[in-house]
């Protein structure tokens, strides 16, 4: 079992940045592939990006490609999404989730494969 928790969310401007971080404890850090989920009021869960357990491979959603970018330190137990060039279309609670994957660079995708679950931070954009 591993446990989630997200901080670093808040109220920014339209082209704003914020660095989401997302703190793990319990078992290896390593043993998972990472990813952030958001949600918006009345909408689904929806992936955002993905980062694989060795770090190396990545994968983005096309609405936030080149704007946001996913990490992780194994050292220190730490996933992180960096957004910059916020819009109001990325205000929602983000979710940080853990998936435990067999391979070093898988990157997960699907909502349904992610086994843990952070218990999310607000990001509101203002306009």
């Amino acid at each position: 079992q591993v446990q989630l928790v997200e901080s670093g969310g808040g109220l920014v401007q339209t082209g704003d940045s914020l660095r989401l971080s997302c703190a793990a404890s319990g078992r290896t850090f390593s043993n998972y592939a990472m990813g952030w989920f958001r949600q918006a009021p009345r909408k689904e869960r929806e992936f955002v990006a993905g980062i694989s357990r060795n770090g190396l491979s990545t994968y983005y959603a096309g609405s936030v490609k080149g704007r946001f970018t996913i990490s992780r330190d194994n050292a220190k137990n730490m996933v992180y999404l960096q957004m910059n060039s916020l819009k109001p279309e990325d205000t929602a609670v983000y979710y940080c989730a853990a998936d435990t994957a067999i391979s070093l660079s898988q990157v997960t995708v699907a909502y349904r494969e992610y086994d843990h679950w952070g218990q999310g931070t607000q990001v509101t954009v203002s306009s």
